[in-house]
């Protein structure tokens, strides 16, 4: 029998590219169950792509993704279906279906993926609702909701089957201070109280550092450095010190290579 603590998702040498573009070179790393595991880089290190991997939606290039036990690669279809079945996802961009109110747009996998009456889809979806402080918000459109309340919506789909694991792409992004924290808040009180496995991927380390347990930072295609909240906080890593405190510059060069810049401007003496 599984137990908390041991891996839900074991990643071993997982390599990737778009054709000629390598984003990912050799990633090696596991998720606990029952734990919530960040996964920070600048914006284009490939940390959706490593959710796609795990989702099966891509197929990697080398190495494997491992989710109970079983590699994504070798799964049919009707063993990926089974195994996204016990996965939520909160898009990068909350994803809502934008011609269904609020409470439709929860109870659109409740119907998708179950034969439940309607009277017990209308009280778990006013419950998942509840959770994240939106049942008085539950005929309301998309278009008719703020971008944090829109975020708390996704949540509270992602959340709709009491799913094993919940990946979060990019959940803390350009959302106003309130509703940052409240979201962060959620992912630690609803993987606590659910008792399931989540994954976070952003760049966002202060809001990282407050709700996981356990940090991964992708660079350059491979972890470029790993630890729990308190290793982080107190490593003396370059690339490690770059994130967590906010430099312009360091491992993660600010300027794109490029020639000197003398060579790209019209310079003459006066």
């Amino acid at each position: 029998m599984a137990k908390a603590g041991d891996p839900l998702i074991r990643i071993k040498y997982l390599r990737f590219s778009y054709g000629r573009n390598v984003v990912l070179k050799g990633i090696d790393l596991e998720v606990p169950r029952g734990k919530i595991v960040a996964i920070l880089g600048a914006s284009g290190c490939g940390k959706s792509t490593l959710l796609r991997l795990i989702g099966g939606q891509l197929k990697p290039r080398g190495g494997f993704v491992e989710v109970e036990g079983l590699v994504v690669r070798d799964m049919d279809n009707d063993e990926l279906y089974r195994m996204r079945r016990k996965m939520g996802m909160m898009f990068q961009k909350s994803g809502l279906f934008t011609d269904l109110s609020t409470f439709e747009n929860i109870a659109f996998p409740m119907r998708e993926r179950t034969n439940l009456p309607e009277s017990i889809i209308r009280d778990l979806v006013m419950m998942k609702l509840h959770a994240v402080g939106l049942r008085g918000a539950h005929k309301l459109m998309p278009n008719e909701l703020s971008g944090g309340m829109q975020r708390r919506v996704a949540l509270a789909r992602a959340i709709a089957l009491d799913p094993m694991l919940v990946m979060y792409d990019e959940p803390f992004a350009g959302l106003d201070p309130i509703s940052l924290n409240v979201i962060a808040n959620l992912i630690r009180r609803l993987n606590d109280a659910l008792g399931v496995t989540s994954i976070v991927v952003t760049y966002d380390v202060v809001e990282s550092l407050k709700v996981a347990d356990y940090i991964y930072f992708i660079s350059d295609g491979v972890v470029a450095a790993r630890g729990t909240v308190e290793e982080v906080k107190t490593s003396q890593d370059p690339f490690v010190r770059q994130f967590v405190d906010c430099l312009p510059d360091g491992p993660v060069a600010f300027h794109y290579p490029a020639r000197p810049v003398a060579a790209d401007l019209q310079l003459s003496a006066p």
